[in-house]
């Protein structure tokens, strides 16, 4: 019996103290990593981005790309939004489907017979394939439609079958398009009710990086990333990419092709540009819509988007730098991006292991307490690391709940600390499912849209777009 209990002693006290300092190690130099960009977002806050030139705002028509999987829950009211919120505007919705989803056909096409500025768009193969090649078949139907009546579109906008949009967005992309070749406004996810602790973590997260992270890419010139929604790119823009990828311009087997759009045009060194405005009423012109309200949703949800930017786009994207570097220093910053956008799977690994030392801490006291066990006292050295990342976490939550407070308010604020809990939980379950997805990726030799799954929610149908 002793000797049982002094090999548990060897095992949890031993491994608690190896995974304690490879999770204090890890958390220093995340959290450092994070104090650095702060500072810099701090120091550039009120600079503004670059400009090129003063031009008139962009005329002609905008083509709004809305590629749609079993989408028959939610996409009629999505477009009947849309109508109203862009009454006056010169726009056309192209609406991909598939031959194999008549529930979602049959939703739209009452809407479509009535209203020319609808085009659904059936692909030729039954889905779901990507949202690459859905957004490629839309592609391929706007140049028909140029063709046919002779006239050339502005601009393309991405949209997603969920997004409430906003009455002046396309009046902004007309104004931004002007003198860059691509724009992305903010994404704001409704705060549910009935999920305030899943689905709540996203308004956090978004609050942040559309709040800091996308904003200092932006005033810095960088590359930024496209959020797949709320997003518009310029004719010629979308032209250059299908030019050199063959006639298809978005990457049919991406996981990500929204992600990988966005570094991609700033390779190109074409300017692209965030931009968070208020509209008329004082309120944010932005891309607002539903976030997964369970775990298994978002664990998916944030599965698909780990493989994508942090697994398979370091395969398709490297470490792009030269296109749009102007300097040395450029090309390390642009790198450092890419770093944070693909640290995720390590970010994970720290967090599982920072937990499991948490546990077999209190395991270790239990024994302790209870079986005389001998805890060896914290060096010096350890003390003033877990002092360090203590003040680096007080940081990072103060950082969280400072821009969740900007969007939402101060009671969102307040959960936002305790949420972050939830988020990290949630990047661990994400992180595993990401390396089985790429593994399968990888063997296979083939993508599939591992899309959300929407529902229509009666609490966010009087949020309509101002």
């Amino acid at each position: 019996m002793e000797l049982s209990t002094a090999w548990l002693e060897w095992l949890v006290l031993g491994a608690g103290r190896e995974l304690m300092l490879f999770a204090s190690v890890g958390i220093l130099l995340f959290g450092l990593d994070d104090l650095l960009f702060d500072a810099l977002w701090m120091i550039l806050r009120d600079r503004a981005g670059p400009r090129l030139r003063s031009a008139p705002p962009l005329k002609g028509r905008l083509a709004i790309f809305l590629p749609a999987w079993k989408e028959d829950a939610i996409l009629h009211a999505t477009l009947t939004l849309a109508l109203q919120a862009w009454e006056g505007e010169d726009f056309r919705v192209y609406i991909g489907c598939y031959p194999n989803d008549l529930q979602t056909i049959l939703a739209v096409s009452p809407l479509v017979a009535r209203d020319p500025r609808l085009r659904m768009v059936i692909g030729e193969r039954d889905g779901p394939t990507t949202k690459g090649d859905n957004l490629n078949g839309l592609w391929a139907a706007l140049g028909e439609d140029e063709r046919a009546e002779g006239f050339r579109f502005a601009g393309v906008v991405l949209h997603d079958a969920e997004d409430h949009v906003h009455a002046e967005e396309l009046a902004l992309y007309r104004r931004e398009l002007a003198d860059c070749a691509m724009v992305q406004i903010p994404v704001v996810p409704f705060v549910d009710a009935h999920s305030k602790w899943i689905g709540g973590h996203y308004c956090d997260e978004f609050a942040e990086s559309h709040g800091k992270e996308v904003v200092l890419r932006s005033r810095l010139g960088l590359p930024i990333p496209s959020a797949g929604v709320g997003c518009a790119l310029s004719r010629q823009t979308v032209a250059l990419l299908a030019i050199d990828r063959g006639g298809a311009p978005f990457r049919p087997d991406s996981l990500t092709e929204d992600y990988e759009l966005g570094m991609l045009i700033g390779a190109y060194g074409l300017r692209a540009r965030f931009v968070d405005a208020l509209g008329m009423r004082g309120d944010r012109i932005a891309s607002r819509g539903a976030f997964p309200a369970s775990v298994d949703a978002a664990v998916r949800q944030k599965s698909r988007w780990i493989a994508g930017i942090a697994l398979a786009g370091w395969d398709s994207l490297g470490w792009i730098g030269a296109g749009v570097a102007r300097s040395g220093r450029d090309r390390w910053l642009v790198r450092w991006m890419l770093w944070r956008d693909r640290r995720a799977p390590l970010a994970a690994l720290v967090l599982l292991a920072a937990y499991g030392a948490l546990v077999l801490a209190v395991a270790g006291w239990t024994g302790q307490q209870w079986l005389g066990w001998a805890i060896e006292p914290l060096s010096p050295a350890m003390r003033l690391l877990f002092a360090a990342n203590g003040v680096l976490l007080l940081w990072r939550l103060g950082m969280r709940g400072f821009f969740t407070a900007r969007w939402y308010g101060l009671p969102q604020a307040m959960r936002a600390l305790p949420r972050a809990f939830v988020a990290n939980i949630i990047a661990i379950l994400a992180a595993r499912r990401a390396v089985a997805l790429y593994w399968r990726m990888l063997r296979s030799g083939r993508v599939v849209w591992d899309k959300t799954d929407h529902v229509r929610r009666p609490s966010f149908a009087e949020r309509l777009p101002s």
